[in-house]
């Protein structure tokens, strides 16, 4: 699983017996999301939705979460097995 550390704006990856307590983003979708090939890039911050990913983090590390989870950039989309393995994983 891929979580974003709420203090860096990077990834990090963790196998499911080791992942920690996170903060799960639930939003409406926009146009210019910062996404997964955009993390931990210059371009991450010139997208639309950097305000609410920066956001988001800066709130759940407030809450102490070092970690969070966001769709739109926590799923590599170019693979599908690994987009439906997540929407599965929502029902969980």
């Amino acid at each position: 699983m891929r979580l974003i550390n709420t203090v860096r704006l990077v990834l990090e990856e963790f196998r499911d017996s080791d992942t920690p307590p996170y903060a799960i983003l639930s939003h409406r979708w926009q146009k210019d999301e910062v996404q997964f090939e955009h993390i931990g890039t210059p371009a991450a911050k010139e997208r639309h939705g950097y305000e609410k990913l920066a956001c988001f983090c800066n709130i759940a590390h407030q809450h102490g979460y070092l970690y969070a989870w966001v769709d739109t950039c926590c799923i590599d989309k170019t693979k599908s097995t690994e987009e439906s393995e997540a929407i599965n994983s929502m029902f969980r």
